[in-house]
């Protein structure tokens, strides 16, 4: 896989939605609460802390999974934030609790940041590796149009 500033960008895949779940209490409400969907806050916290980065300590990730030290600090403020959360709550507190603390705007707002910052930046390289020739589905070429210098995908 071709990426622009990230060694590890199938991990990534997993940490931007993750991010994105933790920046949406509707989501949370609707998906965490719900017995028969399989995420749940700690699965996302697994995603965020355990398996594809880790919060607490998100500065070796920095070219494996986070492209940018904005994104290593915003990280590590989204971290912090549920750690204090978790503090007051415990550990074995279940996702309502988490979700009606007094710290969980705190943890949302973080994410919320993160997720902008995650996304913009994906976004770039992404721009990037479409300014390199690189198009998508794979083996696509792209063709001029009649109309200037305005390229369009071919497609088989």
């Amino acid at each position: 896989m071709i990426d622009h500033g990230i060694a590890l960008p199938h991990y990534r895949l997993h940490v931007v939605p993750a991010v994105v779940a933790l920046a949406s209490p509707t989501w949370q409400r609707e998906a965490w609460l719900d017995p028969d969907h399989f995420e749940d806050l700690d699965y996302t916290v697994h995603v965020l802390f355990d398996d594809f980065c880790d919060a607490d300590n998100p500065l070796p990730w920095l070219g494996q999974c986070l492209r940018s030290e904005e994104e290593v600090e915003l990280m590590a403020r989204l971290g912090a934030a549920y750690g204090a959360v978790q503090d007051s709550v415990g550990g074995a507190a279940r996702d309502e609790v988490y979700l009606d603390s007094p710290g969980w705007s705190a943890v949302v707002a973080a994410a919320a940041r993160l997720a902008q910052v995650l996304v913009a930046n994906d976004h770039s390289a992404l721009s990037k590796l479409h300014d390199a020739g690189h198009r998508w589905p794979l083996g696509t070429e792209p063709v001029m149009s009649g109309t200037g210098n305005q390229h369009v995908d071919s497609r088989p």
